[in-house]
């Protein structure tokens, strides 16, 4: 497969509202690691290897480590992962997963846990930014290249 449209260059307008809500995103207060494993687990989940493959080289530039990034998709098994990492893991899978899966009152409460009301908000909007960007990717034919 290979890139179907230019569209940074054929929608600037619409491009750069995404970048100002990823820019947004990378303001939060939330853990730089914690952002990365959120967007690699979203990009695992509906199959974008350029957003896999561009987020796992972000994290081990931040020092994340080769097993937990090599364990993300079983989270749950994992006693490396914090409970508030695993809240937020959780989370990114039902929001990805919306019409299957919901976000139960449950997990809402356990999320809550670890996160106040603008860290919640701050997870929902990365978590939806990861997801708007993998469909995008997906749908214009970016591919993951060897660097």
């Amino acid at each position: 497969m290979e890139q179907r449209i230019d569209y940074y260059n054929l929608a600037p307008e619409a491009m750069k509202i995404m970048m100002e809500m990823e820019r947004y995103t990378k303001t939060t207060g939330l853990d730089r690691k914690l952002r990365e494993l959120i967007k690699i687990r979203a990009s695992q989940i509906n199959g974008c290897a350029y957003c896999i493959n561009m987020h796992t080289a972000d994290a081990r530039k931040m020092g994340e480590t080769e097993q937990r990034l090599y364990c993300i998709s079983a989270w749950k098994e994992c006693t490396f992962y914090t409970e508030a990492e695993k809240a937020a893991l959780e989370l990114t899978e039902h929001i990805t997963l919306i019409p299957a899966k919901r976000v139960p009152d449950e997990l809402y409460k356990r999320v809550r846990e670890h996160y106040d009301e603008k860290q919640y908000i701050d997870l929902v909007l990365i978590i939806n930014q990861i997801n708007s960007w993998n469909r995008i990717s997906i749908a214009m034919g970016n591919i993951a290249t060897e660097k």
